[in-house]
């Protein structure tokens, strides 16, 4: 059996909707993954606020979203621990894991401008593959300039260069750095939470079992 390439999508799905979705299957299209595991946060770090859903609510909407959804699977790693969501000690604990599988870490262009502050960055660029994600009337430069345009620190620049072979850039451990566009949808959780909050309808933002468990659920209501 070969290497599995299996995608890592974090964040917090509070509520999940469909631009999780749609931006987790094209991604494991585009950069041709076998699957894209949602990684549900227990804290985040860079989201910290009060009235976070619980994580079994959470989990079980992101559950609900991705029955029948072949290719896309949440993960609960970052719930089996206390204390903040690194990204570098979950992409650790998952290869330990799965010593089969090679890891692409998903993250929005917003993000990926920030990496450099993130926890123990250096290390996490060594450690996985990136796929970087972008929405218009975002645009990101093709080939070996893209990452000059972004206006990245230095250290972040002179960590990659230019694999013209791949069409990719590559960190100086070998690992792969692509940029994928995605289609726009203009969809956020904060927005979803506001609707409800507001008695107004979700419907076509999320999925139709996720919406009935939050109804249910009585879910951002306060």
């Amino acid at each position: 059996m070969g290497t599995r390439r299996i995608g890592l999508q974090g964040g917090s799905f509070d509520p999940v909707h469909f631009g999780h979705l749609r931006a987790a299957e094209e991604v494991r299209e585009r950069a041709g993954l076998d699957e894209v595991w949602l990684v549900l946060a227990r804290v985040s770090p860079f989201k910290v606020r009060s009235g976070t859903s619980p994580a079994e609510d959470r989990l079980r909407m992101l559950e609900l979203a991705l029955e029948g959804a072949p290719g896309l699977r949440p993960c609960t790693v970052e719930l089996e621990r206390e204390g903040p969501s690194f990204t570098v000690d979950t992409v650790a604990e998952l290869a330990r894991r799965h010593p089969d599988a090679s890891f692409t870490l998903v993250l929005g262009l917003d993000a990926f401008r920030e990496i450099h502050g993130w926890h123990r960055w250096t290390e996490l660029l060594s450690s996985c593959d990136l796929a970087v994600t972008s929405r218009p009337p975002e645009r990101v430069e093709e080939g070996a300039g893209a990452l000059a345009s972004l206006g990245l620190p230095i250290a972040v620049q002179e960590a990659f260069w230019y694999d013209p072979t791949q069409a990719c850039h590559r960190h100086r451990s070998g690992r792969r750095l692509d940029f994928h566009p995605l289609t726009a949808l203009d969809i956020s959780s904060t927005a979803i939470r506001r609707l409800v909050r507001e008695g107004r309808s979700i419907r076509f933002l999320t999925d139709r079992a996720v919406a009935d468990w939050i109804a249910t659920r009585g879910l951002y209501r306060a």
